[in-house]
């Protein structure tokens, strides 16, 4: 009978990292934590609440999609705001709210139930399934956020810490989504252990490439990067672009509209120069993807911490490479519309 990973020792699971490691030519530790996000991702959608979460972002590109290649470790999740405040959404077609004051009506309740929803519900389904399993793992809410702090066997430069985080949002319905298949990397690569897998919702991948590229344009017109690894998403881009994802994207215009009235809605933003960011021009021929200035540079030190930890995988190409393809993606995405 096959053996469980996670339910070696230590010492044995550190023995069968560095095999596959040396097999597969990723880091120990980039393993190890990815067999902890699909063991999550499989307790949460073995539980009821996973009838209203759907999985998405750059995690959902590499593990449903297999499209970018990099190793994204935190875990996006969104709880379908119709089963969060259905007494607020109704029958709303679109799940939006009319108006500016009613969204500040719906943010300002999915504020308040969301802490209490991840801390009354997640978090007992996280902490049964360690208990259940017999694993070492320590549970951390902050707000919207579940933090599992896992016993680590290895470490890398320290860019990549040994816990998984689930972030949770409630501002939208998450579609379109469809189930998908998700296994770690680790499987199949060495016999006689069996690893986790997980049949998520995951949010389809044309979506993805909206609300990413959208993200990317306020950053541009910012000029101001919003924490660490925030590059990916330009990787994220390109990867998406080369598996055909892109030009699916540019021609379902209803999409592009709909994530731009999402946005201009739940995510108003304004520029560095304090104009209001029209999310509905930028996805109608406005679109802008490669940064000027100083913050292009702080955006390439940010990419560069990223590859130096091992995060991108079969060679990373160059910044400027990067930034050359992001602007071919954009003219495209232009002339489209």
């Amino acid at each position: 009978m096959a053996d469980a990973f996670l339910q070696l020792s230590v010492e044995d699971r550190r023995d069968v990292l560095g095999v596959i490691a040396d097999r597969s030519g990723r880091p120990a530790h980039l393993l190890e934590k990815d067999v902890w996000v699909v063991w999550a991702l499989a307790t949460l959608y073995s539980a009821p609440l996973g009838e209203h979460l759907v999985f998405k972002g750059g995690t959902s590109l590499s593990k449903a999609y297999q499209v970018i290649r990099r190793f994204s470790e935190d875990v996006d999740l969104t709880y379908d705001i119709r089963a969060l405040v259905p007494d607020l959404v109704g029958d709303n077609d679109e799940s939006l709210p009319k108006t500016k004051s009613e969204e500040q009506r719906w943010s300002s309740e999915v504020r308040r139930r969301l802490p209490a929803w991840v801390e009354e519900t997640v978090q007992p389904v996280i902490a049964t399934a360690l208990a259940v399993e017999g694993l070492r793992a320590v549970i951390r809410v902050e707000d919207e956020k579940l933090f599992i702090n896992y016993e680590a066997t290895s470490t890398g430069s320290g860019y990549v810490a040994p816990s998984v985080m689930l972030e949770f949002g409630a501002r939208s319905t998450g579609e379109p989504a469809s189930r998908r298949d998700i296994a770690c990397d680790a499987a199949g690569l060495i016999d006689g252990l069996i690893f986790p897998t997980a049949h998520p919702r995951v949010m389809h991948a044309e979506r993805t490439f909206w609300e990413k590229t959208t993200a990317i344009h306020v950053f541009c017109r910012q000029q101001r990067l919003r924490g660490d690894r925030f590059s990916r998403h330009w990787h994220d881009v390109v990867r998406l672009d080369e598996a055909g994802f892109a030009e699916a994207a540019f021609a379902d215009r209803e999409l592009a509209n709909s994530v731009a009235r999402h946005k201009s809605m739940f995510f108003a933003e304004k520029a560095a120069d304090r104009a209001p960011i029209d999310y509905t021009a930028t996805v109608n021929g406005g679109l802008q993807l490669v940064p000027v200035g100083e913050c292009a540079k702080v955006l390439e030190e940010d990419y560069l911490r990223m590859v130096d930890d091992g995060l991108l995988f079969d060679g990373a190409e160059p910044f400027d490479a990067l930034m050359a393809r992001c602007a071919d993606i954009a003219s495209r995405a232009n002339h489209w519309a």
